[in-house]
């Protein structure tokens, strides 16, 4: 184990709380914090899932995980979480639960939107305001929002996920401002495609720029406290720079719908 893993649970607390933990990206990021000697609270609406991830960490790594099967959507979703950390210091939270429904906007259904509102900009501000405040108390800790690229400039076919990740983004640049000084690092990551098995189901092919999500975990980890956004990788950092800087934004949503249209 290198240093800095075993520094990861000094500088932030001995548990992390993962948020949309039972496959792909989540469960990379708690590995990740496995490895890091972090002790885990897994949350995911599979419970049978997220226990063959638990399973798995408490094997390998010997750190204490405990799940929380809940759905994020739930109004019982805050006092849920609330009596599974009670006990707890809680020194990292990832918010990585998403949800991303394909196509027209015009084709999605009232429950689809509502969704979309719950989990991607109602719960991670309902997390925040939960998990945050005790490690204000103790001069520690660290937040970490999973954004995305699409939010940068408007996407078709996914306009109201995008929109979303836009929010998430600012959020977090807002905290991040809040927060300086507080001891808690804030962060958004603006990932581009990832390989996961939710991105396998709407793609048969690699966008440019797609990373294995151990390497968006890594690089979002390391990211910790330099600033309050990072975009994995070289090909989306460029893509980052086009789209929300350089390019007309007509340009930009066009250049967007191009790499969304074939999304099933």
């Amino acid at each position: 184990m290198s240093r800095d893993a075993r520094d990861f649970s000094r500088r932030y607390g001995p548990w992390a709380v993962v948020v949309g933990a039972s496959e792909g990206l989540g469960a990379s990021f708690a590995r990740a914090l496995a490895e890091r000697r972090m002790n885990l609270l897994l949350l995911a609406r599979r419970a049978d899932v997220l226990e063959e991830v638990a399973s798995g960490i408490r094997a390998e790594h010997g750190v204490e995980v405990r799940c929380l099967a809940a759905d994020v959507a739930d109004p019982k979703f805050p006092a849920s979480l609330a009596e599974a950390v009670e006990s707890l210091e809680i020194g990292v939270l990832v918010y990585n639960a998403a949800f991303a429904p394909v196509g027209p906007f015009l084709d999605r259904t009232e429950q689809e939107l509502r969704r979309v509102a719950a989990v991607n900009v109602v719960g991670p501000m309902l997390a925040g305001s939960l998990l945050l405040p005790a490690m204000r108390a103790r001069r520690r800790g660290a937040f970490v929002l999973m954004s995305s690229l699409s939010g940068y400039q408007g996407s078709p076919r996914i306009a109201a996920y995008a929109a979303s990740k836009a929010f998430n983004t600012i959020l977090a640049e807002g905290l991040w401002g809040e927060l300086r000084g507080s001891g808690i690092d804030v962060l958004a990551s603006c990932a581009g495609a990832i390989r996961t098995p939710g991105y396998s189901e709407t793609s048969a092919t690699d966008a440019p720029g797609t990373l294995d999500p151990d390497e968006v975990v890594r690089r979002t980890l390391d990211g910790l406290g330099h600033g309050p956004r990072v975009v994995p990788g070289w090909i989306n950092r460029i893509a980052g720079v086009l789209n929300g800087r350089l390019l007309p934004r007509r340009a930009a949503i066009r250049l967007m719908a191009a790499n969304t249209k074939d999304l099933s």
